[in-house]
């Protein structure tokens, strides 16, 4: 075992890798630690998994597919990148001193910090190892359907990102995320899995690392049409900092609708009620910001509070709603797409 820029780094797998659970993987693995395993072919399949702590099915997936592979050769070099295992001991996103690891690599905003140093150092060296396609491994807190997340549209992006389901979304936005960072070495994509600890997730990453580690090349040519249902993740919704809210407590500034998760990947029509505004709290004149890709906050064209109702003005579809609170301070309430037609 070596340590570097605070990573560890390893040529083999630990024994207990295979059956530890992720709030105990800080014994094994008390860092951020990296795994290379050779294969037929040299370029390696890098994965991601844990960048968000209580995002456990990147984990689950790679246990499974170490049994699968442990007695015969992996058909492809693969890197294994297991992230916030502090945050795991706890089951959190992230812890409250940490900044996000989805956040911290290479074309980040945030300032020089030991994190943005380790995920410099680590995507140099996947670069160097000449990374034939990467893939970072999520989960959601809101019920969604299974999905993958792009930085480019590009014809190896958007072949990865199928391959995965139909579903795709184009999401350069925020910066720092793994995936973007990615994108400039490789093909790379996020795959959205579900919550957190449901079979279907687990079976479904395995399923598609297994596919890229097979392939020989990813084809340049975008897919057709019918094949892809293509999003751009226009706008990301977050709660103003001095806005209280809650799905449960009246007092809050904002009280958001009960099973608001159920309107992810829906067309939602102009209208439809989010939530209620205390009507002692002055809007200012909305609770809610929605950044676009270059920072704009376009808000006001998507939201207004009418008789203390907060309610949409236009059509929408929301993907990532949540009904953690800490998730949605920590991250976001949601992202509105618009249909990409091709």
């Amino acid at each position: 075992m070596s340590i570097k820029g605070d990573i560890i780094r390893l040529g083999q797998i630990p024994d207990a890798l295979l059956e530890i659970s992720a709030t105990e993987l800080h014994r094994l693995f008390p860092r951020p630690a990296l795994i290379h395993l050779g294969g037929d072919r040299a370029e390696p399949l890098f994965v991601s998994v844990l960048l968000h702590g209580n995002e456990t099915t990147g984990l689950a997936a790679v246990q499974a597919l170490l049994k699968n592979y442990a007695s015969k050769p992996w058909p492809r070099a693969v890197s294994f990148f297991f992230g916030n295992v502090k945050a795991a001991r706890e089951g959190l996103r992230r812890l409250g001193n940490q900044p996000d690891f989805n956040r911290i690599w290479p074309g980040t905003e945030m300032a020089e910090c030991p994190e943005t140093l380790w995920a410099q150092n680590v995507y140099e060296e996947m670069a160097r190892r000449g990374v034939f396609a990467s893939i970072d491994v999520h989960n959601n807190t809101g019920r969604n359907p299974h999905y993958s997340c792009v930085e480019r549209l590009d014809g190896p992006s958007l072949n990865l990102g199928a391959l995965f389901d139909r579903l795709v979304i184009y999401s350069p936005h925020p910066k720092g995320a793994q995936t973007g960072a990615f994108a400039l070495a490789c093909p790379s994509v996020t795959l959205e899995c579900g919550q957190a600890g449901e079979a279907a997730g687990v079976g479904h990453a395995v399923e598609f690392i297994e596919k890229c580690l097979l392939l020989p090349e990813i084809p340049r040519l975008p897919p057709p049409p019918q094949d892809i249902e293509l999003f751009h993740a226009l706008a990301q919704v977050t709660v103003r900092d001095d806005v209280s809210f809650s799905y449960s407590d009246p007092a809050a500034d904002l009280v958001l609708r009960e099973q608001l998760d159920l309107l992810n990947f829906t067309e939602v029509t102009a209208g439809t009620v989010l939530g209620h505004v205390t009507p002692r709290h002055p809007a200012k004149p909305l609770p809610l910001i929605a950044r676009t890709d270059d920072g704009r906050d376009v808000a006001a064209g998507f939201f207004r509070v009418e008789n203390d109702q907060l309610a949409l003005t236009q059509a929408a579809m929301p993907c990532m709603l949540s009904m953690d609170e800490r998730i949605i301070r920590q991250d976001c309430l949601c992202y509105l797409m618009e249909r990409i037609k091709r």
